[in-house]
């Protein structure tokens, strides 16, 4: 399980934003991820909105650029949020 980076930057990620929060994207903390997620529409400067949860938590969805993104809680979890 990896470290919730905010706590430490005191930055939130979007994994913890709540359904119908929004915020604008800092950055991409996972080199490895970072691609996929760009490659999706999650530039910094771009603004997300919470938009589901499933059942269970896991994914989520949100809408980014007009459009619903779903991911998973650990990809939610490296974009962090201004």
């Amino acid at each position: 399980m990896r470290h919730k980076t905010w706590e430490h930057t005191g930055q939130r990620s979007v994994r913890e934003l709540k359904i119908g929060e929004s915020g604008v994207i800092c950055c991409l903390n996972d080199p490895e991820m970072g691609l996929k997620l760009l490659e999706m529409g999650c530039i910094p400067g771009t603004e997300v909105k919470m938009n589901s949860r499933a059942p269970l938590g896991d994914p989520i969805t949100i809408i980014v650029n007009n459009y619903t993104l779903s991911l998973r809680l650990d990809e939610a979890e490296t974009i962090l949020l201004k």
